[in-house]
């Protein structure tokens, strides 16, 4: 298996859709700047949703718009709808993402349909999308537990992840969105899944609400994913799952990865310079524990 590890960074979308500061367009184009020049180059942007629903996305457009494109780079924004698809096309975005769920009672409350009704939605996005040229990454959330029905059947979320497959995603993001995953249920959903799914087709996404984020990725990587999504600062949050808190950090799991020996093309200080300049319009502190350890370590020195 490859000792590389591919990293998309949610920070810019799902990092910052649940905060209540209104990060200024700039200061978001800012910190995208910084994620790339530290070796990001899979970043999702925005999402073009309805801005009563998501106000700090708001300002998709005007996001997609101040983009500096260049040879390698991969801007990626959330689609809910055909409005959202058109958004996304007279922007210029060449990666979209849809989003659904492997229990009905998360996306009833996420994204006002059944799974079932959101994969036939999402099927004529993605033949729409295809057809102009731009690629559709899936998700899948929670593959764990879901806030409003409890436990998810690992052949759940295999079911939904073939059918976006299907559909013409060339990977599919699966989104432990409460964090309450485990190393074992990690390891059982990985026994499963894998057994009919390439791993390079799948991207894990963690969040760290019981702090097993680290663990979950590191037991994912012994089955052999090498694609995972992860947050600058360990920001996020989901405004349909209030018991959600931040995604893996990024520089959690960096740091992870290099120690054990695997390389990602990413600068683990540069990140976190990258998160440590957004931190100042959020009003808050940045999650993230080696976020915190090494821009201490920089101070001291």
């Amino acid at each position: 298996m490859s000792n590389f590890v591919t990293i998309t960074e949610v920070g810019p979308r799902d990092g910052l859709q649940n905060e209540k500061a209104q990060v200024p367009t700039l200061a978001k184009l800012e910190f995208i700047e910084g994620l790339h020049a530290a070796g990001l180059m899979r970043i999702e942007c925005a999402s073009f949703v309805h801005p009563d629903l998501v106000p700090a996305m708001a300002d998709a457009e005007a996001i997609f718009e101040g983009l500096s494109p260049s040879e390698g780079r991969m801007h990626i924004a959330l689609v809910p709808n055909h409005r959202g698809l058109e958004r996304a096309l007279a922007s210029g975005c060449q990666v979209i993402a849809l989003f659904t769920a492997a229990s009905d009672g998360f996306a009833k409350a996420n994204i006002n349909m059944s799974v079932e009704e959101s994969l036939d939605l999402f099927r004529s996005l993605a033949s729409e999308a295809l057809a102009q040229g731009v690629a559709v990454r899936g998700y899948v959330s929670t593959i764990f537990e879901c806030p409003y029905e409890g436990t998810v059947a690992p052949e759940r979320v295999l079911e939904v992840t073939e059918a976006l497959l299907a559909m013409g995603c060339y990977e599919v993001s699966l989104g432990d969105t409460i964090g309450v995953g485990t190393p074992a249920e990690t390891q059982q959903l990985m026994e499963v899944v894998l057994e009919s799914v390439e791993p390079e087709h799948l991207s894990m996404h963690f969040h760290d609400t019981w702090g097993m984020a680290v663990a979950n990725a590191i037991m994912a990587l012994a089955a052999g994913i090498r694609r995972f999504d992860s947050s600058a600062g360990g920001l996020g949050g989901c405004p349909f799952a209030k018991t959600a808190t931040g995604n893996l950090a990024t520089e959690d799991l960096l740091y992870a990865l290099h120690h054990l020996g695997f390389q990602t093309g990413v600068d683990l200080e540069q990140v976190a310079l990258a998160g440590a300049k957004l931190a100042q319009h959020l009003g808050h502190a940045l999650p993230s524990r080696v976020h915190h350890a090494l821009m201490a370590r920089r101070a001291s020195c």
